[in-house]
């Protein structure tokens, strides 16, 4: 007997099958009956492993507005504003703006998350406050916390030794922002400096690397030959990557195998790149979003992040993480079928891979998945729709009735879904 079944629902794949579930594990897919203490009916409706952000900022979401407004939509006035705020935002503020993103996050199917935590602040209260809340939520949400000098490693005098701080008290991953610095130098020293204190701790890393229009920024150089120097391959990521957009295709064409031989994961933000990159330009106007496809060709591993929501940086977002492979495959172009539903994979399976979490729909893994209404990936990029049951680790924390839009056309249906079924290729 299962604790739950969800029964008869189109997995990614294609493949129409039960998913049976034992505590908080996949405990067998396939023609499974009924016999559950619980049955969830998801006829036709896709079956997902659970969406997976594996680059945000939760100590700054919801907060939007305060204390004022990034009027000119850029990179450095968020930057600005984010610490006006730290001067007056408290631990218990934090917690509950971040809770609520949660309880939103628990509604889109989105069940991990892992967060870079600003440490350019003596008083640590960001750390103080994200430990706190990967507390509350750890029974449903993996939260994964990244010791982030927002301000620089050396620019800001006192963010190395609040970094080892933060990893002290807890704090999961290394990061770094080595084109923050204030000189390349500087930059370059970060990236060895920080690659060696992962090293030395066994712990996973994970930059704001090369955030820039800047050609030249090219940090990823360093950060790739430093991964393979200390032996960090594969526990290693790298957000953003915008400059590559702008640089010289003789260059990457040397760089994305190194990146490929570090084993350095790569996390592009299309909503936010889109928005701050490029201010600087008249026309044309450079999109600001990293080599995606290229990356991808050479064997990188690749996911979307959805960066920011309501903050100084972005003044939208749902906690929807089709919201952003949606954007992420117009900004690509990848618009072929077969890149779109890897598009879905990158904000599932993909992003479940870099941040190290055992997710998928396979027997024992972890029972995070969500039940949408459209039919296959592709479907659900398209319509971005309701999220019909999430389930965290084996229990059902959200539900949502199916809501059919009702029609008052003549000679028309009564009720419209929006749902198509694809002609057969």
């Amino acid at each position: 007997m299962f604790d739950l079944i969800v029964k008869g629902g189109t997995l990614p794949d294609g493949r129409v099958a039960d998913v049976g579930i034992r505590g908080d594990r996949i405990a067998a897919i396939g023609a499974l009956g009924t016999d559950a203490a619980r049955v969830i009916e998801a006829t036709g409706d896709l079956v997902s492993p659970a969406f997976v952000d594996p680059h945000f900022h939760m100590d700054a979401t919801l907060s939007y507005g305060l204390p004022r407004v990034n009027a000119s939509g850029t990179l450095l006035e968020g930057i600005r504003l984010w610490g006006e705020l730290k001067e007056i935002v408290t631990v218990e503020a934090m917690v509950e703006r971040a809770l609520a993103y949660c309880d939103w996050a628990a509604s889109m199917g989105l069940l991990a998350v892992r967060t870079h935590v600003d440490v350019c602040d003596d008083r640590l209260l960001g750390v103080e406050a994200m430990l706190a809340v990967r507390e509350k939520v750890k029974g449903w949400m993996d939260l994964q916390l990244v010791a982030f000098p927002q301000d620089g490693l050396y620019r800001d005098p006192t963010a190395r030794a609040n970094l080892l701080r933060a990893l002290d008290m807890g704090v999961d991953v290394v990061g770094g922002i080595p084109h923050f610095e204030r000189t390349m130098a500087d930059g370059a020293a970060s990236v060895r400096d920080l690659c060696e204190i992962a090293a030395d701790r066994g712990l996973p890393i994970d930059f704001h690397c090369d955030e820039t229009d800047d050609p030249l920024s090219r940090h990823i150089e360093t950060y790739a030959a430093e991964v393979l120097r200390t032996g960090l391959q594969g526990r290693a990521a790298a957000g953003h990557l915008t400059s590559m957009h702008s640089m010289d295709n003789y260059y990457v064409s040397k760089l994305l195998p190194l990146i490929a031989d570090a084993g350095i994961a790569a996390i592009p933000n299309p909503l936010i790149n889109i928005v701050l990159q490029g201010r600087h330009d008249s026309f044309p106007k450079r999109r600001g979003l990293t080599r995606v496809k290229e990356m991808q060709a050479m064997g990188i591993t690749v996911g979307w992040g959805q960066d920011c929501v309501l903050d100084p940086w972005y003044s939208l977002g749902t906690a929807d993480m089709l919201d952003v492979a949606f954007m992420g495959l117009h900004v690509a172009q990848m618009t072929h079928p077969d890149e779109m539903r890897r598009c879905f994979d990158m904000v599932t399976v993909e992003n479940a891979r870099i941040m190290g979490l055992d997710y998928g729909l396979r027997e024992g893994a972890v029972a995070s998945l969500v039940v949408l209404d459209a039919g296959h990936p592709v479907e659900a990029l398209r319509l971005r729709p309701d999220r019909l049951c999430v389930i965290a680790k084996g229990q059902v924390v959200s539900e949502k009735a199916r809501n059919d839009a009702r029609l008052s056309l003549p000679g028309r249906p009564e009720s419209v879904r929006r749902r198509h079924i694809l002609p057969q290729r």
